[in-house]
């Protein structure tokens, strides 16, 4: 259940970030380039100018294959004199969710011709024992502030899926703080997300009542039509952001002719309509069951060296969902067959399937657990009715 308070989301944002500035030696931003970055970048140069905290460290992870409106942005906040610059051109390896042979980006790799130079100040050695994305920011902490206390600030919000809420709501991170992540506890290093409970909406609100700076990119979407809050700016081959290629041609015309260079996969996924790309709605004919059409996929889409892998993970779930409703089997097999349209294979988008409430619902079924709540009749979609009529206390709750 939500609970609102007499102030709104801004003014306890800052109240927020008050606490954290006096709590930690520390606070750092992560930095994207997106909306949600530019509101915390500015609420926290907001504090730290008030608590004689400047100039703000402020690090941004740089993907190489990014909009060109997003660097000219992110150019103008690390040259801001209030702003301490981590700018990061390191080499580091990225999930490529356009194509199955291509499976990664190999940022900012010696020898390759890369989307664009580096910066003059940007830090290029990669010294923090990882080249990968997420492991990446405790190790740059961990390497930067081995003996301090140290808040990183994101713009990381509960809006945008539920798993992402129940994250930051259900259990304390550090003292009171639900809506972060311990990144190093012994270091006493936490991930903090301040803007958890932020709609988009108060995002922009916050953005022109300010009148902040922003990435341009959320103009021209505006003009394609793009409604507010589907608009992604991240890496332009990550699979939460790929639709934004089908506007990337008209839009940087010299970002896409560098971008299909750098990458293989770039110009197939251009030109299949958005549908097409990842969208599964109709059994093939020549297909008898959802489960023979994804072992289909499975053969012919994914290289031999990596089926294993999906095939390992997707027998893990048959097994666990074995006596799912039949009828709603399908839902099982379209996030599978999903997954591997985008190859995957880190299973990012099996999250979605696993997170929503007829699933939880069934695990907990599964597991002879308590299934509690006010439910509707969805809720306890995939459990089989022999086996829910056990929990007869359940059905005088359902609408």
């Amino acid at each position: 259940m939500i609970s609102y308070l007499n102030s709104n989301v801004y003014e306890a944002t800052c109240q927020r970030l008050r606490y954290i500035f006096d709590e930690f030696d520390q606070v750092v931003v992560s930095f994207s380039g997106g909306k949600d970055s530019t509101a915390i970048l500015n609420c926290a140069l907001k504090i730290a100018e008030e608590k004689n905290k400047l100039p703000l460290p402020v690090m941004f992870l740089d993907q190489e294959a990014e909009w060109q409106t997003v660097i000219d942005y992110t150019r103008k906040v690390m040259e801001d004199t209030r702003v301490k610059p981590y700018w990061l051109q390191v080499p580091i390896k990225l999930f490529n969710a356009t194509s199955s042979d291509a499976s990664f980006l190999h940022c900012w790799e010696d020898g390759e011709e890369w989307m664009r130079e580096k910066e003059a100040y940007a830090i290029t050695e990669n010294v923090y024992g990882t080249d990968r994305f997420h492991p990446f920011f405790p190790a740059w902490l961990k390497y930067h502030y081995p003996d301090q206390s140290v808040a990183m600030l994101t713009g990381v919000r509960a809006e945008e899926s539920p798993n992402r809420r129940t994250g930051l709501t259900a259990k304390a991170t550090y003292k009171h703080i639900t809506y972060g992540k311990a990144y190093n506890k012994k270091l006493n290093h936490y991930s903090i997300h301040p803007l958890y409970d932020w709609s988009w909406r108060d995002i922009w609100k916050a953005i022109h009542d300010n009148e902040w700076s922003y990435a341009k990119t959320y103009d021209y979407y505006y003009r394609y039509g793009i409604a507010p809050n589907k608009m992604r700016i991240s890496n332009l081959h990550h699979e939460t952001a790929v639709h934004q290629l089908y506007y990337l041609q008209e839009i940087e015309g010299d970002t896409w002719d560098k971008l299909t260079r750098r990458l293989g996969g770039i110009n197939q996924a251009r030109h299949f309509t958005r549908n097409e790309m990842f969208k599964i709605e109709e059994l093939p004919y020549m297909f008898k069951t959802w489960e023979e059409y994804r072992d289909h996929l499975l053969s012919k889409f994914i290289a031999p060296e990596k089926q294993d892998v999906f095939s390992k993970k997707f027998a893990t779930m048959d097994e666990w969902y074995k006596e799912m409703v039949q009828e709603q089997k399908h839902r099982l097999y379209k996030a599978q067959i999903t997954t591997i349209l985008m190859n995957d294979f880190e299973f990012t988008r099996l999250t979605n399937f696993v997170s929503n409430n007829p699933s939880i619902n069934y695990r907990k079924w599964k597991q002879g657990k308590e299934i509690k709540g006010r439910l509707t009749a969805s809720d306890l979609a995939y459990i089989p009715h022999g086996g829910a009529y056990k929990y007869t206390e359940l059905y005088k709750n359902i609408t």
